[in-house]
């Protein structure tokens, strides 16, 4: 009870913790730092691909080793925050990014840079979840909302201009500035938290080495599932069913020993707060939509509108300052206004958005992808910090390291999920589409012949350019069809606003 009543002690004293603002300016430097590496080493794979002598297959690598190595280490932020202290982590954790980072921007080779990724990712993992923490233990919980909407800006804002950053450092420098970047940037970071930031008090406890193998065993084997599935034909792979049997035994078998145990590596009363269980439910569907737009517009821009990354990254540019926008006034509305009804607000704008993303074209302007975008943004922006702020609103504050590890957690598993449902049914349904609509073409089909009629006629020239079209407006409708399936996801997801308590004023 001594310790549950430390751990409490810094959201209730907040009025006493001094430079806040120097504390919450490095506290987002480094999470901004983390958050941005989620993506923005995409748009550099095929500059590494021949300096690092790997395949198309193999450079695959650099991400997935990435992922799985924070999926896997992001359980462990709770325990490790009581055992050495919560400023003690964070401060290790960004030195050690940093230095991994600048290790990946040196790699050689295809192996050296997969263990510096992975390395990357282990001391990454917890630079999210304890910003979290951090926050909410520096501002009383009439400043929360507030609290949430800076750190919801960083989250959110990170992923949109990831690649853009990423793609104008390839192209104007090198790929390996993709990883220098966040050299000064965590310098920056941890002087700012080293000179600032609080200590914590200290919680010892039992490590539950069989409950941590058992979840990381089945995070581990899902990512693998989400990111090697498209590569090797999901199921028609009997890898994939190795990884499915090993997820299912690994999260079932963590579930009965976390209820059987004395001490489990996560506390199961966790679960019992609604509002939190709630919340992840709701993280997840976040994720599943913010980063599953962001993986199908660039190539949707890219291919079939020809934009060059610099364009790409000016057009979608405005979703982001929506979501600042919506940031900066729903960190107020929160305080004054029902939560629940700003996170039906919010979704409610989102579905909009997927709404007018359906009605994309080949032929129109960059006006629409703007326009819902900027939607979309506004959206998103509203969902996350009330969601931030009712989730953790009656959870006990000796939960809060664990529950903020596990809230990054379910974010990233839904948005694993969602890029590899989007990515693997756009590829199914181009080849659908394409065979319908090639289905249609005939030489003796009358409008063909009125159209085209040297296609009609045979000529090699007229059937390649009529095959590009076909090829368009089939990718065109299979994007069209992931819109409309993320659209019916987030109206689904509404109703459980009403699962949750609204916090007291």
């Amino acid at each position: 009870m001594a310790t549950a009543s430390a751990a409490a002690v810094p959201a209730a004293s907040e009025p006493q913790v001094r430079h806040k603002g120097l504390i919450t300016l490095a506290i987002m430097l480094a999470t901004i730092m983390q958050v941005l590496d989620t993506t923005i080493a995409n748009v550099a794979l095929p500059s590494m691909t021949g300096d690092l002598g790997a395949s198309q297959d193999t450079i695959n690598w650099v991400l997935t080793s990435y992922i799985v190595a924070a999926a896997i280490a992001t359980p462990l932020t709770g325990w490790l925050s009581d055992r050495f202290g919560r400023r003690e982590l964070f401060l290790v954790s960004i030195v050690g990014f940093v230095a991994t980072s600048v290790a990946c921007g040196l790699a050689w080779s295809l192996p050296s840079m997969v263990g510096f990724r992975l390395m990357q990712g282990l001391f990454g993992a917890a630079i999210v979840p304890l910003s979290q923490t951090f926050l909410l233990d520096i501002n009383s919980r009439e400043k929360a909302g507030q609290a949430m909407a800076m750190w919801g800006a960083g989250i959110m804002v990170g992923p949109i201009i990831g690649p853009t950053l990423g793609g104008w450092l390839t192209e104007s420098f090198n790929w390996r500035w993709v990883f220098f970047i966040n050299l000064p940037v965590g310098i920056l970071a941890f002087l700012g938290c080293a000179a600032f930031l609080p200590r914590s008090a200290r919680r010892l406890r039992r490590f539950d080495m069989i409950g941590f193998g058992l979840l990381a065993l089945g995070i581990g084997a899902l990512q693998m599932i989400l990111d090697r599935g498209a590569e090797v034909d999901w199921f028609a792979a009997g890898e994939i069913w190795v990884y499915t049997v090993l997820t299912a035994a690994g999260l079932w078998m963590f579930a009965v020993h976390i209820m059987t145990t004395d001490k489990p590596f996560l506390d199961p009363a966790i679960f019992a707060d609604r509002n939190f269980a709630t919340g992840l439910v709701f993280i997840f569907v976040i994720g599943v939509l913010l980063l599953s737009s962001l993986a199908l517009l660039p190539p949707m821009l890219s291919k079939i509108f020809g934009y060059p990354v610099v364009t790409t990254g000016l057009v979608m540019a405005p979703r982001g300052v929506g979501t600042m926008i919506s940031m900066l006034l729903v960190g107020r509305l929160v305080r004054v206004v029902d939560p629940r009804l700003l996170v039906v607000t919010g979704l409610s704008l989102t579905a909009l958005s997927l709404w007018e993303m359906t009605g994309f074209t080949p032929q129109m302007d960059a006006w629409p992808v703007i326009r819902s975008g900027v939607t979309q943004g506004l959206g998103l922006g509203l969902v996350f910090v009330p969601l931030s702020t009712v989730a953790f609103a009656t959870l006990d504050p000796k939960f809060r390291a664990d529950a903020t590890s596990l809230f990054s957690l379910v974010r990233n598993i839904g948005s694993s999920i969602g890029i590899s449902l989007v990515s693997v049914l756009l590829t199914r349904n181009v080849q659908v589409n394409h065979a319908e609509l090639a289905a249609s073409i005939s030489p003796f089909n009358p409008v063909l012949q009125q159209a085209s009629p040297a296609a009609a006629a045979g000529n090699a020239s007229a059937l390649a350019t009529l095959d590009q079209l076909v090829n368009a407006q089939a990718a065109m409708i299979s994007y069209v069809d992931d819109f409309w399936l993320m659209m019916w996801v987030t109206l689904a997801a509404i109703p459980l606003a009403l699962l949750m308590r609204r916090p007291a004023r």
